[in-house]
Order: structure tokens, then C-alpha cells, then sequence
């Protein structure tokens, strides 16, 4: 068993230390020794491989008080966030200590392509158009507050400081008080919301990330990326080149969320505006203070003469002159971005406000080539480049928006249009009649809508939405997904629906492919869109299509919605090559396994030759934002693996699958589906046993987002949204949805023969490979004894034959993924993974029991009082923080 690096448990040690004096600071010695007494019985429990839970840990457990409850709970939850800090921070350190001269991840990549004799001419064509996109969304699976995220950034810091070398004894000791300050402030802190965070606060969390890591994290990475490519092939990163951008989808998804109105997209917009104008005056504050020479182009010159309108700036700054007018604009659309923000009537005209983004960085890059051609190019490619490279970026809007909507809400719309004109139900019409109707329309010139026709709620809601879009600029925007598309109608509906509220311009309209039969019959339909002359025309060449994956598994199962996924994009890119249109594929990856989660590296690499080229669109959602951008270093090392994926995957594209390969992969997936399915659907007993022997029900009251955690009310598995589905299980620690299926499909192929062509597939094949690593990843992190617990704790006798042929499954996919890799214990190739694992084991096992313990209390506490209902509904909520804490995973 591999140990835990020195220095990180040295940190993890000093942590959980300080913790420990502020628990019995505030509670005293009797809860300290209850908090030591539990811990030291977790630790038995742990090293446990089979049988029941740990007797002592049991009593101990279930003999609590209720004022004991909450924070015995809490104090292993905050150990658990402590050790997420050293371990995020270590993997920064030992990375920094790797990194002398350059990037070891750049110079691995370039090592890569110069064995694969790819020339610097391709790779510079390449970074001519590569576009890396981040789109942060709202999804509800990051339960830490944000108050106490910053508290822990904090802390990171501190770390930080505490590794330097120079340290005098009074400067230890500063940053050694200012340590336990920050723990004691954690600990101090309520670390579950009492109130869902609204629309509008979600966004402003994402406002947060780019100010508080992204904006210096950026300029940052693509300086070293730069640097890198110039000391092994003399080549830059074009001025004019974006590789990585951002966008969101916090005030813009409002697909089953009617907490999302026009009204909310509007203030959004109007936020990000605001944040981003106040980032730049930052900036431009610094920068004046760098530019005071007074050499310039004649370019400069004419440009300071025209703009120096009795501003009283000394003439010999023509540098300063410049970014005086931009300030004063920038400050003036500051205040008017806070103005909309309000609802108030602004009095600012257009020409006292930048409005697109070229006005801010026109005048920049005119400073640039100035300081060029001046020979100051030391100054010019030092702040002035890192303020141009972030207007590239993130221009004036900050985060450009996605909207996304359900197809059916748009159909809805068109419907009652038709049925109010008297010419027919839209909705009961077959698909050449839609298209016919819609294209009829997009082609003539008469509005549709008059004014004064009124609506219901929900279609006047989809027309102020569109109203919204139409009268923003084009850049305020990125993608309109439609969720559940799947007929060329269903984007036509859209693009004629934001025609009829005064959109005069062109946005792209993204079908999302969901459910398996959607992924089945993706290219199909983008076949049936493309050869719409009109669509072909209004697309202009290129076609943005979006793979769901947290939706396919739920319906599918992994194995099967990981293989649909892989065809739906191979077919894809042929039906664009076929129709001569420029494909970017969005991946809507969430962060566990079971919604398409995994090392980012592995699953670019792993994608179908041809569909990246250099184009990759993800989102990034819940604790995996913090987990990759929650520091500037964080970030930045995060930025650098998925551009070195990218790169990689689109120069140098993993190999077309063998037939037989194929062949073998139809017929496990058509195993594992059906055996999925014969679960998830066909158990009659099934929906009882998931919402008794897991927290689903219980799940709703932890405000984690402002989305419901179901569709629509009722109803069984089917509507629940892939978060809580997956969620709950994780909870338990049976991880259920990542490998449900793949049981079945694996002993059925290794158990006839198939042993040898699969061992050939996982060491040749990146997707397959990518497949099995995931799930020994996911498998690892689950324990069937945990689970066993919650069953006798909360299932009814008739039920528990089911969840023992469940665990009895979850041991043979264990016993069937280490045959194929040839290994005794999972990981064996990553033994600091599973140390990992099992230093937590100690602080999560105990809130496992708890947590069975206080829903077991919560379920049967018809006669307790209020106050002790509300001790252990609190108690629950914190449980449910700390475990997601452990494994490092919510939905």
C-alpha cells in the first residue's frame, strides 16, 4: 500500500490538529473525546473487507444525543474539506516542484508530436483556429457555500506561504495564527445554505471564479504556452488567436427550471457587463501606470491627438491619453450596466459607452504595435499582452450566455399561434407539415404575431425571452440548445420564434441528442436539417450539435450511452463532411462517472478521429468548477491539459476502431442495456428499494441550487434528473448507475472466450480503455459494506433480496474488471489513489452510519418535537455535504 506523500500528511495532520482545538474550544472535552472515540473506531472499521459494520462504531453512533447530532457531523465533514484543501494543494506543489523550465505537460506534448513527425507548420495552422470552450453551468451539485469556499482559497494561501524557505520565527508564527484563524472562521461558519441560492446568485458565483482565478489564471497559461512554443519551434501564439474561451449557462438554462425568466437573463447580462467593465479598469488602472513613455507611432499619435479633447493630459503621454478615454468609457458603462442591472432608465448615450468589444480592443492593440515598432517590445508583451489576451477572451460581456430551453416549449408556442389564426394544431401536425409551415413563414416578410394577442403564461415567457436575445448585441450570446431535439422543425421553431420578436441577426441554434434512441438518430437528423436549402443557407457552414451525457447513461446505463455517444459523434462528422460544413461537437459532461466525468485528458483523447480538429466545447459544472478553476494555479494547470488534449487529439487523432472491435462493443452494450434496463425499469420492486435504501427523497431539502431536483412531479426514476439519481447512490457508496449493466455485458464476453480481444481493446483502443479506467475509478470509490448498512437500517425485509443480488453484481463487475486488466486489486497502477481513499475512509465511514442512523430517526419520528426533528434534519444535510466531500463527488 502506497503512503501518503510526507509533506501532504504533515499538512492534512496540521489541519485536522486545529480542527480538533476548535471543537473542543466550543464544545468541550466531552464532545473532543466523543469526536476521538469515533474516529478511532472508524479507523478499525476501515480496514475491514467484509462483513458488518464495526459494533462500537454502530453503538456509538446510535446512542448519540440529539445535541450531540450535529456537530459530531460537522466535524467530520470540516476534516474532510480540510483534507480536500492539502490535497489540492499538494497536487499544485508537486506539480510546481516538476515544472523548472517549461511546462512538463507542453513538453510532453511536443515530444509526442515531433516522434510522430508532425510538422510546426501544422501545429501553428491549428493554433491559428483552436478554440477551447468553457461553458460554466448552474447545475446543482457544489455543496459547499461560497462563503466558506473563500475561506478555504484562503487557507490555500496560507499553505502556500507556510512552504516558503526564508521565514523568520516571528513571520512563522504570523502565518501559523493566521491558519487557525481561517480554521477557526470555517468552524464557525454554517456549511449548509438554509435558503436555495437564487438564478442571479448562482450567476454571480460564476462571476466570482473568473474574477477571483480565471482572469489571472489565463493571461498566465497562455504566457507559459507561448513561451513554450517559441523555445522548441520558434513559433508564437497569433495575437489575434482566442484558444480558450468562456461562456454560461447560470441565468440561461431554464430548461425545467421556472425559477430562470426573461427578466433574470436580462439583470445576468447586465451583472456580467458590470463585472466585466470593473475588471478592466483594474486593469487599465495598472497599465497607465506602465505606459508613461512618451515614444509612438504616428498611428498613436493621430488617435491620442484626436481623443485629447481638453482631457489636460500631458502630450508627451500619448499612451495614457489613450487609456484615459478608455477608462472614462469604461466607467461610464460600469454605471450603466448597474443601472439595467436595477431596472432603472439609464441617461448614458451610445457614445459615451463601449458597446463591442473591438472599441475596447482596438485602441490596445494600437499601444501594441506602437511599443513594437518603438522597439519597447519588452513592455508591450508584458501587462498590455495579458490585458489583450483577456479582452480576446472574455470580451465586454464577461461570460457570453447559452439559453436553453426544452423543445417542447417552443413547439407549445408555435401551436398556440397556429390554433389562435385559426389554421390548425401545430402540435398534432406531422413533421413535413411543421417544416413546411415554418419555412413558409421564415421566407415571407409579414410578422406573425400581431400586437395585442395575449398568451399563456409559459409561451408569453418563451416570446420575452426571445424578446430579451433580439434586443441584445450579438456578442452578449453564445448557443441556443434545445433540449430533446430531434426534427429539423425543432430548430426551426426557434430561429422563427426569435424572427418574430426583431431578431435580425443570426445565432447558433444547438440540438442536444439525450436519450439513446436521440443519440441513435442524432445524425440522421442534423442530415435531415443540412439538407434544408433555407437551414443551409442561414447556418452559413457551420453546425454546432451538442451530446448529452448525464441523461444517456440514466436512460442507457454507461456502457451503452458511452458507445452511443462515440457513434452518434463518428456519424456526425461524416454527415458534416457530406454536406461541407465546419462541426463543433458540445460535450455536456458532468462531473462523476455515470454523467460523463473522468480525467479530461483521457476522455479528449479517447473522442472518435476527426471530431475535435481543434474545436472542443464542454461544460464544466457544481464542485468540478472549484475542483479545476477554484485558484489561479488550479486553473491555469487545468487550461494547459485540455490544451494539450485538444491539440493532441486533432493532430494526432486516436486510430479508426477494428471491425472487430466494433463487433464486439454492438454486442456488449446490447447486453449491458437490456440488463440495465430489466433493473432500473422492469424490477418491480426497484423504485421502492432506490428511495428507501437511499436518501433521494431527503435530498431535495439540501438548497444546493435553484433548480428543482425533478422535472415534473410524480412519477418514478424516469423524472428525476440525473443529479439526484445519481447522487443518492453515491451517498450510499454503491455508485449504481456507473456500472449497472457493464456486470453482464463483461462476464458474458470474457466467459466466452472474448477474454483476449477484450485485453486487445483496453491496450490498443483510447475509447475502450477510457471506458474501463472510469469505471475502476468509480468502483474503487464504492463499498458494498456501506451499503449493506443503509439496507438494514431502512429497508423492509420483502425488499432487501433485491439490493443483495445488487451488491453481489457490484463484486463480480470488481472481480471482472481486475481479469481484464490482469491485476489483483483495483488501482493497482495508481496505489496513491486508493491511499487517498482510505485515509478519508476514517472521516467518511462514520458519516455513512450516521447518516443511515438519522434517517432512520427522520422516517420514524412521528411523535418527536420540532426541535429534534429540526437537530437531525440538520445533521442530515451536513452528512450529506461530507460525505459528497469524501469521495470528492455529488452528481
Amino acid at each position: 500500500m502506497s503512503e501518503l506523500h510526507p509533506l501532504l500528511r504533515e499538512n492534512v495532520r496540521l489541519l485536522g490538529t486545529l480542527l480538533g482545538e476548535n471543537v473542543k474550544e466550543q464544545h468541550g472535552d466531552d464532545l473532543f473525546e466523543l469526536v476521538e472515540k469515533v474516529r478511532r473506531a472508524a479507523k478499525l472499521d476501515r480496514d475491514v473487507a467484509a462483513g458488518d459494520a464495526s459494533p462500537e462504531l454502530v453503538s456509538l453512533l446510535s446512542n448519540l444525543k440529539d445535541e450531540e447530532l450535529v456537530p459530531l457531523s460537522r466535524a467530520f465533514n470540516q476534516f474532510l474539506n480540510l483534507s480536500n484543501i492539502a490535497e489540492q494543494y499538494h497536487g499544485v506543489r508537486r506539480s510546481d516542484e516538476q515544472a523548472i523550465d517549461a511546462s512538463v505537460l507542453f513538453e510532453e506534448l511536443f515530444d509526442h508530436l515531433d516522434a510522430h513527425n508532425v510538422q510546426k507548420e501544422r501545429l501553428a495552422s491549428l493554433l491559428e483556429s483552436l478554440s477551447i470552450e468553457f461553458v460554466l453551468t448552474a447545475h446543482p451539485t457544489e455543496v459547499a457555500r461560497r462563503t466558506l469556499i473563500m475561506k478555504y482559497d484562503a487557507i490555500t494561501s496560507v499553505l502556500h506561504s507556510k512552504d516558503r524557505s526564508d521565514l523568520n520565527e516571528r513571520e512563522q508564527q504570523q502565518i501559523d495564527d493566521r491558519l487557525n484563524t481561517l480554521v477557526c472562521e470555517a468552524w464557525h461558519t454554517n456549511e449548509i445554505r438554509e435558503q436555495r441560492p437564487s438564478s442571479v446568485d448562482e450567476a454571480r458565483w460564476g462571476f466570482a471564479v473568473v474574477e477571483n482565478s480565471l482572469w489571472q489564471a489565463l493571461p498566465e497559461f497562455l504566457r507559459d504556452f507561448d513561451m513554450a512554443l517559441y523555445e522548441r519551434y520558434q513559433i508564437r501564439l497569433p495575437l489575434s488567436s482566442r484558444p480558450i474561451r468562456f461562456a454560461s449557462w447560470m441565468g440561461g438554462d431554464r430548461d425545467g427550471n421556472p425559477n430562470v425568466t426573461s427578466t433574470v437573463t436580462k439583470e445576468v447580462l447586465a451583472l456580467s457587463r458590470w463585472m466585466a467593465a470593473d475588471l478592466y479598469l483594474r486593469d487599465l488602472a495598472s497599465l497607465m501606470t506602465h505606459l508613461s513613455m512618451w515614444e509612438a507611432s504616428a498611428e498613436l499619435v493621430e488617435l491620442a491627438e484626436q481623443l485629447d479633447s481638453g482631457s489636460g493630459r500631458n502630450q508627451s503621454e500619448p499612451y495614457r491619453i489613450v487609456l484615459s478615454s478608455l477608462r472614462k468609457r469604461l466607467s461610464n458603462t460600469r454605471d450603466w450596466a448597474a443601472e439595467v442591472a436595477r431596472g432603472d432608465v439609464s441617461n448614458f448615450s451610445q457614445d459615451q459607452l463601449l458597446l463591442s468589444t473591438s472599441e475596447l480592443l482596438e485602441p490596445l492593440l494600437i499601444c501594441y504595435r506602437s511599443l513594437h515598432e518603438k522597439g519597447i517590445a519588452r513592455v508591450a508583451d508584458g501587462a498590455l499582452l495579458d490585458v489583450i489576451r483577456r479582452v480576446q477572451c472574455f470580451g465586454l460581456e464577461l461570460l457570453k450566455l447559452d439559453v436553453r430551453q426544452d423543445s417542447e416549449r417552443h413547439a407549445d408556442a408555435i401551436n398556440e399561434i397556429t390554433e389562435f389564426l385559426g389554421i390548425g394544431t401545430y402540435n398534432d401536425w406531422k413533421e413535413e407539415e411543421r417544416q413546411a409551415f415554418l419555412l413558409k413563414e421564415l421566407q415571407g416578410k409579414r410578422p406573425l404575431i400581431a400586437k395585442g394577442m395575449t398568451w399563456s403564461e409559459e409561451t408569453q415567457e418563451v416570446f420575452d425571452t426571445c424578446a430579451v436575445i433580439a434586443g441584445e448585441s450579438e456578442e452578449a450570446f453564445g448557443s441556443y440548445v434545445i433540449s430533446m431535439a430531434s426534427k429539423p422543425s425543432d430548430i426551426l421553431a426557434v430561429i422563427l420564434l426569435l424572427r418574430e420578436q426583431g431578431m435580425n441577426r443570426k445565432m447558433r441554434i444547438v440540438p442536444l441528442f439525450e436519450t439513446l434512441d436521440d443519440l441513435n438518430s442524432a445524425s440522421e437528423s442534423i442530415d435531415r436539417l443540412l439538407s434544408v436549402p433555407w437551414y443551409a443557407d442561414y447556418c452559413d457552414g457551420y453546425q454546432q450539435v451538442m451530446i448529452g451525457y448525464s441523461d444517456s447513461a440514466k436512460d442507457a446505463g454507461q456502457l451503452a450511452a458511452g458507445w452511443a455517444q462515440y457513434r452518434a459523434q463518428e456519424s456526425l462528422v461524416k454527415v458534416a463532411a457530406k454536406h461541407g460544413v465546419k462541426l463543433s461537437l458540445f460535450h455536456g459532461r458532468g462531473g462523476t462517472v455515470g454523467r460523463g466525468g473522468g480525467p479530461a485528458n483521457k476522455a479528449i483523447l479517447s473522442q472518435p478521429p476527426g471530431s475535435v480538429d481543434g474545436r472542443f466545447r464542454i461544460t464544466e459544472q457544481g464542485e468540478m468548477i472549484r475542483f479545476k478553476f477554484g485558484s489561479p494555479s488550479l486553473a491555469s494547470k487545468s487550461l494547459g491539459i485540455y490544451a494539450s488534449a485538444v491539440i493532441e487529439a486533432s493532430l494526432l487523432p486516436p486510430p479508426e476502431p477494428k471491425p472487430q472491435w466494433r463487433e464486439a462493443l454492438d454486442a456488449l452494450t446490447a447486453v449491458s442495456v437490456n440488463s440495465y434496463r430489466d433493473v432500473v425499469r422492469n424490477e418491480p420492486n426497484f423504485v421502492e428499494y432506490f428511495r428507501s435504501v437511499t436518501p433521494e427523497q431527503e435530498l431535495g431539502k439540501l438548497a444546493l441550487g435553484s433548480r428543482p431536483a425533478r422535472r415534473k412531479s410524480g412519477g418514478g426514476v424516469e423524472t428525476l434528473r440525473a443529479i439526484p439519481w445519481i447522487f443518492a447512490w453515491m451517498q450510499i457508496r454503491l455508485m449504481l448507475p456507473a456500472w449497472l449493466g457493464s456486470d453482464d455485458a463483461f462476464e458474458q464476453a470474457l466467459n466466452n472466450d472474448q477474454d483476449a480481444l477484450m485485453k486487445e481493446m483496453s491496450e490498443q483502443w483510447p475509447f475502450f480503455r477510457a471506458q474501463v479506467d472510469m469505471l475502476e475509478m468509480v468502483l474503487i470509490k464504492a463499498d458494498p459494506r456501506i451499503a449493506r448498512y443503509y439496507e438494514q437500517m431502512l429497508v423492509d425485509e420483502d425488499l432487501k433480496p433485491l439490493g443483495k443480488r445488487l451488491r453481489g453484481r457490484f463484486r463480480k463487475m470488481v472481480k471482472l474488471v481486475n481479469q481484464l486488466k490482469g491485476q489483483k486489486d483495483l488501482l493497482e497502477d495508481s496505489p496513491e489513489f486508493g491511499e487517498s481513499l482510505r485515509v478519508r475512509a476514517t472521516y467518511t465511514n462514520p458519516l455513512h452510519y450516521l447518516q443511515a442512523e438519522l434517517l432512520h430517526r427522520s422516517r420514524g419520528q412521528s411523535h418527536a418535537s420540532e426541535a429534534e426533528a429540526q437537530r437531525v434534519e440538520s445533521a442530515l444535510k451536513v452528512t450529506m455535504a461530507g460525505i459528497a466531500a469524501g469521495i470528492r463527488n455529488t452528481g
